[in-house]
């Protein structure tokens, strides 16, 4: 079995022959059709995130170490199953759910795997879609495609989770007021989608990329605004007549929080689910006097994914541009999102 594997962090990925797993008990074998790159690939192959003033949140002191097999945003068919299992079919093809838990701690109980503190997220813990073949643990991680281009729906797993599971904790605002989306990459793309189909009241997108902002314009934003421009708070402010109530990070840098905080309306909400690091210093009495809410999220349930995957295919989602590459391409993928060349998503493709 083919695998491009990161060997030593910062280094180019290399193809390895690993033997073909086997599945067992309740295990399920997935040949991989599609992979799509996220920038928590460019994390983990640089092994550490960023927090701000010279200091770095080690992947491996989390137990994350080379050699690893990167991409959580898998579609694949089924092609084995263990022993236990027997309510699937072989030839089903499936988008997984990849962040997955320990099965037994008090959010896993809940149904809450993403926020497991000894997690088994594939393509993070367990080897991803870089891989020709992986296993699945339980099939309960695997969301039946009905036809769905296994390509397109790749990034649903992180892309369009995440944003899905951070809208929702807006919840009916939406619908009374514009989201300040905070990044036009794949992320904000697909907020923006979602925003859309869900009828919510539109999206105002901030970005530093001309390109990618012209790309939200054409995906049916309010506004776009450049916040690198002189006069981007005058715009922002003039659109949110006096300040954002709904606002979502999508990049959770210094600079966009800050950028956040400061445009905030009293009685804001503010949703961070980017990871590019960093730290602020916020006054404690600015939180209690605005008054405003600063809440984290981090990708979502597999609930949460299966209710996604039920709005895509009521036809009223309109999927984010993606990149299709061979599966040999990745090293250049991975250089490409690095330096910001990538609008949407990049998919690696396996062969048939």
């Amino acid at each position: 079995m083919r695998c491009y594997c990161v060997h030593e962090h910062g280094e180019p990925l290399q193809q390895v022959d690993l033997p073909m797993p086997t599945p067992t008990g309740t295990q399920v074998l997935i040949k991989v059709h599609a992979a799509g790159l996220c920038h928590t690939d460019l994390h983990l192959w640089d092994g550490y995130y960023q927090l701000g003033q010279g200091k770095r949140l080690s992947l491996a002191e989390r137990g994350v170490k080379p050699p690893l097999t990167l991409s959580h945003e898998i579609s694949g068919e089924v092609v084995g199953y263990g022993e236990q299992v027997s309510d699937v079919v072989i030839g089903t093809h499936a988008l997984l759910h990849p962040w997955i838990g320990c099965g037994e701690c008090r959010y896993c109980q809940h149904e809450q795997e993403n926020l497991c503190l000894k997690p088994q997220q594939l393509g993070i813990v367990k080897p991803g879609g870089f891989a020709e073949y992986i296993l699945v643990p339980h099939p309960r991680y695997l969301v039946d495609l009905q036809g769905l281009d296994p390509a397109q729906a790749a990034p649903l797993a992180c892309a369009g989770l995440t944003t899905f599971s951070a809208l929702n904790k807006f919840a009916d605002r939406i619908h009374r007021e514009p989201v300040v989306i905070i990044g036009a990459g794949g992320l904000g793309l697909m907020a923006l989608s979602l925003l859309k189909a869900q009828a919510a009241k539109g999206a105002i997108v901030v970005d530093i990329d001309d390109a990618k902002l012209q790309t939200a314009q054409d995906l049916g934003a309010i506004a776009t605004i450049n916040s690198q421009h002189a006069d981007a708070t005058q715009q922002l402010n003039t659109l949110t007549e006096g300040g954002a109530g709904l606002i979502l990070d999508l990049v959770g840098s210094q600079n966009s929080l800050e950028f956040a905080i400061k445009h905030a309306a009293r009685g804001a909400q503010i949703v961070v689910c980017g990871l590019m690091g960093g730290e602020i210093h916020l006054p404690i009495p600015t939180i209690v006097m605005r008054p405003m809410t600063i809440q984290g999220s981090y990708v979502g349930t597999v609930q949460e994914l299966r209710a996604l995957l039920n709005l895509v295919r009521e036809g009223n989602l309109e999927m984010i541009p993606i990149q299709t590459r061979p599966i040999e391409d990745v090293n250049q993928a991975f250089l490409d999102l690095q330096q910001g060349k990538v609008t949407g998503r990049v998919v690696l493709l396996h062969a048939s």
